[in-house]
């Protein structure tokens, strides 16, 4: 029994992967058959579904529950994939022969969500659900429109609005291409590429390994796209070289939660989700690429100023060169790995293909260069890592996309999404709504994968946004941000949570460092929705302005946050305010105010006299 569950374990992990590659090359059409992404996206979900209840079993083993539970997901899931060309055309007809295989399909993938991706998701979506039952009886703005039951399931078991609809085909094609290629990375050595790079080029400086994480999490965290699995693969190596170079426990799980995260937000790949953003907004993948640079850039600013200060302030020195990888060296006996990344690219922009075709030929490059470079073939426990650990990585971010799918079809069919952005337009206040908005996508946000997240604001929120007059790759920015952030923000906090254990800090106190550490993050978006020159939607002297001021406000952001976490408070907030007004000198007094300008002055000016008291200070206590 054992043997079996195992070996149909490894065959649901593999067919997830292997179908999405198959369906990316467009294998189906080059032999002449004809099949719809919907049949395609149901047989992974199905799959997806019976893979989740043999990891999570009910009792302490997988028994032969699990087993029925997983055959009936994918036979209803199946049944729906072999029949869609004919329903779609007869969906009025609801026989018992479609929505009742649709009862089971949905409560399965339900419970199957509840055990990948944990209760508090699971509960969010039984609340949607309910309202499609039960809504029409509510009062006010929040009455549903009626609909039969039947009706409720076969629409969303069955029709390309819900389930198996734009989510899932996104996960199946571009999101599954990344996480395959990102999987492939860990197992060619290319993380380990990275990471030694960066401990070659940072290790040695003023509290270097925190660098070295700050420089290999955000390299690798742009296409791993996942940000437990970032810090898992680099925190690894950079957490106990912070703490043993002097960083405390919080600090260095902080800094490398606070890095693995925003490797999601920098460009060139963003971890997937900027191609979300793209297929949303319908505009092409540099659009949402070039709009991320500067808030990017001033993430990672903040962070690496602030990392600076406290080995500065503590004394921490970096490494001794003799103890690093050499740069050249490493660089030598690596380069072949940078090639892939320049295949995506080259694809990518130069040839503008699909971002899932890109990531294919980019994943196929990789897999040649490992096959060179280790001059033999995978070993068959390299190939198990890669196959059966991309199928694993998929499963709970598919099982939230079939989710996100069906929020989606009741939004639709009870008119609930519309009435969500009445609601929140009638705040009255953008400033109000926009905090509200930011609340709502951290709480919504916590527990999932940033894609899902992403993909659950943008249903629910966005609308909202682009009522109150929000630029649609302002709003689009705004909630993906703050949905990010949901991984780092207390009670939750799921990556600072995974940092807090391989550092043996307490999550709590990371948790708040954490937040300390990504303030930039917290402040930005506010900024960009006020004024999106900051995201490159302006004139160049608007554009030019608004970046000037964000960056001196970003100088003075870090030390603000530091001196508030430290012992000179008042002088952290009043450089704060400081920070925000020259950071918001933009909104407050126009684009192109030369008062802007007067502002950036003022702040440079602000920097220079911070610096010459700090290093007073130092001298004194020497």
């Amino acid at each position: 029994m054992d043997l079996t569950l195992r070996l149909l374990s490894r065959l649901y992990l593999a067919l997830i992967p292997i179908i999405g590659v198959v369906m990316i090359l467009s294998v189906p059409q080059r032999l002449g058959l004809s099949i719809v992404p919907q049949e395609v996206v149901t047989t992974i979900l199905g799959f997806a579904v019976a893979a989740a209840f043999i990891k999570h079993p009910y009792g302490e083993k997988t028994g032969l529950l699990e087993l029925l539970l997983g055959f009936v997901a994918i036979a209803t899931w199946m049944w729906s994939s072999f029949h869609y060309e004919a329903w779609i055309i007869d969906m009025a007809d609801r026989t018992p022969d479609k929505w009742v295989p649709g009862v089971f399909a949905i409560l399965l993938m339900m419970e199957a969500l509840r055990k990948a991706s944990g209760l508090p998701i699971a509960i969010l979506v039984w609340v949607i659900i309910a309202y499609a039952f039960f809504g029409q009886y509510l009062p006010g703005v929040f009455e549903a429109e009626p609909h039969s039951a039947t009706k409720t399931i076969l629409y969303n078991y069955a029709d390309s609005n819900s389930i198996p609809g734009l989510v899932l085909r996104i996960i199946t094609t571009i999101v599954l291409a990344f996480i395959i290629f990102g999987r492939l990375m860990e197992v060619s050595g290319a993380t380990k590429f990275f990471t030694d790079m960066a401990m070659g080029w940072m290790g040695h400086r003023r509290g270097g390994p925190a660098k070295v994480a700050v420089v290999a999490s955000s390299a690798f965290g742009m296409v791993s796209g996942s940000t437990v699995g970032n810090i898992m693969s680099t925190g690894v190596v950079t957490i106990p070289l912070m703490k043993k170079s002097g960083f405390r426990s919080r600090y260095a799980a902080a800094i490398e939660a606070v890095a693995s995260n925003g490797g999601q937000i920098a460009p060139p790949v963003m971890g997937t989700t900027a191609f979300l953003i793209a297929e949303f907004l319908e505009v092409s993948y540099a659009t949402v690429v070039i709009a991320a640079i500067i808030p990017a850039a001033l993430y990672y600013l903040v962070l690496f100023l602030q990392v600076d200060a406290i080995a500065k302030k503590n004394g921490l020195d970096g490494i001794p060169k003799e103890d690093l990888p050499q740069v050249i060296a490493t660089l030598v006996s690596g380069w072949l790995f940078l090639i892939p990344l320049a295949v995506l690219m080259y694809f990518l922009f130069y040839l503008g293909f699909n971002p899932a075709l890109s990531a294919v030929y980019a994943i196929a490059a990789l897999f040649v260069l490992m096959v060179v470079k280790q001059r033999s073939l995978p070993t068959s426990a390299e190939w198990g890592s890669f196959i059966f650990g991309s199928g694993e990585n998929l499963v709970s971010i598919v099982l939230i996309g079939g989710a996100a799918g069906l929020v989606i079809g009741i939004l639709n069919s009870t008119g609930l999404g519309f009435q969500l952005a009445l609601l929140l337009s009638s705040v009255g206040s953008l400033l109000l709504m926009l905090i509200l908005t930011a609340m709502v996508s951290i709480v919504l946000g916590m527990g999932m994968p940033t894609a899902a997240v992403y993909i659950v604001l943008s249903i629910v929120l966005a609308p909202a946004m682009s009522k109150m007059g929000v630029n649609p790759m302002a709003a689009h920015l705004f909630l993906f941000y703050f949905g990010l952030l949901s991984m780092l923000t207390p009670p939750v906090a799921v990556a600072s949570y995974v940092a807090a254990g391989l550092a043996g800090s307490n999550m709590w106190a990371t948790g708040m460092v954490g937040i300390q550490l990504a303030s930039t993050a917290y402040l930005l978006p506010f900024l960009w929705v006020y004024n999106p020159a900051l995201i490159f939607e302006g004139t160049p002297l608007a554009i030019a302005y608004a970046v000037g001021s964000a960056i001196i406000a970003a100088f003075m952001l870090a030390r603000a946050v530091l001196d508030i976490g430290g012992d000179a408070k008042i002088k952290g907030i009043i450089t704060f305010a400081a920070a925000l007004a020259v950071g918001g000198s933009t909104v407050w007094f126009g684009q192109t105010s030369p008062i802007v300008l007067i502002a950036i002055a003022l702040g440079i000016a602000s920097i220079f006299v911070l610096r010459a008291q700090e290093a007073k200070t130092l001298a004194a206590a020497q």
